[in-house]
């Protein structure tokens, strides 16, 4: 299977500085120089539609601006860009959800992808109104996807559940295409939630050997069910034509994380309910030595940023490699980003993607582009 690339939207703000927020760390952790408006939000996926990115995900949470509005309003600005939303089920009712996709796949041309996140968090999610705890929110993420898998599939529904009801719900006007479901989650409860209702199961970047146990677990659930999921990996990405650039510049974002502020992200993530924050956290340890914890693969990130900790760092040639080892255990699609994420962009597009493009394990998305990095390549190799 050819290779899937997506990037990142900042909803939270940019910078040439790693910004924090997410998963019980204090947005703009450091530095937020490039706030997110919809003209430079829309420069970054432009970027990214040229160079061959497939989508591009937006967080969601209390630290960044709304996923569906800010998409919405991007997307007019771009024309092949999918976008992948990151929405909360409790927060919105499944039948107005499924209406919501519907309603941008008709209006985007049907470029709408969901990330589902249960929400690690009980006190952010007590700050928008919902008191379950954290299996049980899993428990209603179940439900949620089950009343929306059938109205998108045009069934009138009717469901008496644990967490959610619903009676003779169903759409006038169906999603074409239907969204893939994208989800993640470590928990026990995560994984069958993710087997029964996912197409996509998305890990954040641990090293291979970690990895590797979390597919094939997730596998044998979705299995169980009768189900095939595919797998994707969300990391940062700090690529150069040379690996001593690459660390240099590993080394400066390094530089830049006031001891304080790496403390107070520390104790804040420390208290998350996360199990996938539990492994970012687990990575580092909270100090700056050893932070190369595989080859390439960086957890500095995860000092001063909740979720997604981890980047790949080295010579493009490294960069490729390593994600063809992760490509080897089951990694189909890689959801990247980079500080700032308009220039990290270039980066990657421009020196790794023509090397995998000329080992035949990835192609634009739009076909040839004449004279572009991906044709030299490929007439170089």
């Amino acid at each position: 299977m050819s290779l899937t690339f997506h990037w990142f939207l900042p909803t939270n703000g940019d910078s040439r500085h790693v910004v924090g927020g997410g998963h019980g760390a204090p947005g703009g952790a450091a530095g937020q120089d490039r706030p997110p408006t919809v003209a430079y939000l829309s420069q970054i996926a432009r970027a990214a539609e040229d160079l061959g990115f497939a989508g591009a995900l937006t967080p969601t949470g209390a630290w960044c601006e709304d996923a569906w509005l800010t998409t919405a309003m991007v997307s007019r600005h771009t024309e092949r860009l999918k976008f992948l939303v990151a929405f909360r089920p409790g927060f919105v009712s499944p039948t107005l959800a499924a209406q919501m996709a519907a309603t941008f796949q008709r209006h985007s041309g049907g470029r709408l992808l969901l990330n589902v996140v249960t929400g690690g968090e009980s006190q952010e999610q007590r700050a928008y109104g919902d008191f379950l705890g954290k299996d049980d929110r899993y428990r209603r993420t179940g439900e949620f996807l089950e009343i929306v898998r059938e109205l998108w599939a045009g069934r009138t529904v009717g469901l008496s559940g644990a967490h959610l009801r619903v009676e003779d719900a169903r759409l006038v006007r169906l999603p074409d295409p239907v969204p893939e479901v994208y989800f993640g989650g470590s928990s026990p409860v995560a994984g069958e939630i993710a087997a029964r209702h996912a197409d996509v199961y998305l890990t954040w970047g641990e090293p291979p050997a970690q990895v590797a146990a979390k597919i094939a677990w997730v596998r044998d659930l979705a299995a169980r069910h009768g189900r095939a999921l595919r797998f994707g990996i969300r990391l940062h990405v700090i690529a150069r034509d040379t690996a001593e650039s690459a660390w240099a510049e590993a080394h400066r974002l390094l530089a830049g994380f006031d001891p304080e502020t790496v403390r107070s992200v520390q104790a804040g993530l420390a208290r998350s309910e996360s199990e996938g924050q539990r492994r970012m956290l687990a990575l580092h340890g909270g100090g700056r030595d050893g932070l190369e914890i595989h080859p390439n693969l960086w957890a500095g990130i995860g000092l001063v940023r909740g979720g997604a900790g981890t980047a790949l760092v080295g010579s493009h040639r490294e960069v490729a490699e390593r994600i063809k080892e992760y490509h080897a255990l089951g990694i189909d699609e890689f959801v990247l980003s980079g500080y700032p994420h308009l220039e990290e962009a270039y980066w990657f597009g421009e020196g790794v993607l023509p090397l995998l493009a000329a080992e035949g394990l990835w192609r634009h998305p739009a076909g040839a582009r004449q004279g572009g990095p991906v044709e030299a390549a490929a007439a170089a190799s």
